[in-house]
C-alpha cells in the first residue's frame, strides 16, 4: 500500500504573506511549490497557489532562472526545479552528521518491520524535514527528502510538545490550525503528550491518517530540546499483529544510539 503525504500549499502562501523577507519567501516558496509537483508548471498556476501578483511572480521566476535554481521551458512555458539547486543540497548532505548515521539505522528497521522510516530534523514549533527516508516491504509513503510537515503533526508533534518545554497556550494555537483525518480533542491530545513524556517516545495511532499508525522517538544534539526524530509509519492492524512493541523498543533504543554518536543528552 502506498500513501502520499497531504499537500500544503496553503501554508506556503501563508508563510510568503506573513514574512518579514518577503522576496526571499517568495523564491523559497516557489523552489518549495516546484519540488513538490510531479509536472512542471505554469505561472499562472504558481502565483494562484501561493497567493502572489502574477507580475511579481514572473520576477521571482526570471531570477530563480537567472540563478540556475529553475528551468523554464520556452516551448511549453512551464517552470521546473534545475540541476543547480542540487549544489546546495550536496553541500548540505556533506555536513549533516546526523543523515549519515541515520541512515543505516532507518534502513534496519524498515527491513526488519516492512515500515516506511524517516529521520526527521525538527524546527521548533515551525515544522518538520524529512533529511532521511527508507522504504519498507509491507506500507510505502510517497514521502521524499525535504518533504515538510507541520511541527505539532502526529507522533513527532507529541515528542515536540512533550520534551520542548512550550507553553500549553503556544501549543494550543498551533495544535488547532492542524489537519488530521481523524482529529483528536486538544485534550486528548495533551494526555498523549503526557503519555509521550512518560514513555520516551510518541505514537499516533490513526489520527493523523486513518487507519495508519505512527511512532516517533526524539533525538537530541545537545542539551535542550530535541533536534530531530525516528520516524516509523505502517498500517496500524498489522503492526498490532506483527509485534508493535518490538518496534516501539527497537525505535526507541535506536535514537537513544543515535543521541549518544551526536554527543546529546536526553536528560
Amino acid at each position: 500500500m502506498e500513501y502520499t503525504a497531504p499537500a500544503s500549499g496553503d501554508q506556503l502562501a501563508k508563510v510568503v504573506k506573513d514574512s518579514k523577507a518577503p522576496a526571499i519567501s517568495r523564491a523559497a516558496a516557489v523552489l518549495r511549490l516546484l519540488g513538490k509537483s510531479d509536472q512542471p508548471l505554469g505561472l499562472q498556476p504558481i502565483a494562484r497557489e501561493l497567493g502572489l501578483v502574477p507580475s511579481t511572480c514572473l520576477y521571482v521566476l526570471r531570477a530563480l532562472v537567472a540563478e540556475e535554481l529553475v528551468s523554464f521551458d520556452p516551448d511549453t512555458k512551464r517552470y521546473a526545479l534545475e540541476a543547480g539547486v542540487l549544489t546546495l543540497a550536496r553541500q548540505w548532505l556533506r555536513r549533516n552528521q546526523f543523515a549519515d548515521l541515520a541512515q543505516p539505522v532507518l534502513d534496519r528497521l524498515a527491513q526488519q518491520f516492512g515500515v516506511t522510516m524517516l529521520g526527521v530534523q525538527i524546527f521548533g514549533l515551525d515544522h518538520i524535514v524529512a533529511v532521511a527516508v527508507s522504504q519498507g516491504s509491507s506500507f510505502q509513503l510517497s514521502v521524499q527528502v525535504g518533504s515538510r510537515f507541520p511541527a505539532l503533526i502526529s507522533a513527532t508533534g507529541r515528542c515536540i510538545a512533550a520534551f520542548g518545554t512550550y507553553a500549553p497556550a503556544d501549543l494550543e494555537q498551533r495544535f488547532q490550525k492542524l489537519r488530521w483525518e481523524e482529529p483528536p480533542s486538544f485534550e486528548d491530545w495533551l494526555a498523549q503528550v503526557e503519555e509521550t513524556r512518560r514513555q520516551g517516545f510518541g505514537i499516533d495511532e490513526g489520527n493523523y491518517i486513518a487507519g495508519v499508525t505512527v511512532l516517533a522517538a526524539p533525538i537530541w544534539k545537545g542539551p535542550g530540546r530535541p533536534s530531530h526524530a525516528l520516524v516509523a509509519i505502517g498500517i496500524g492492524s498489522a503492526l498490532k499483529r506483527n509485534g508493535l512493541e518490538e518496534l516501539e523498543a527497537a525505535l526507541l533504543s535506536a535514537a537513544r544510539a543515535l543521541t549518544h554518536q551526536m554527543g546529546g543528552d536526553a536528560a
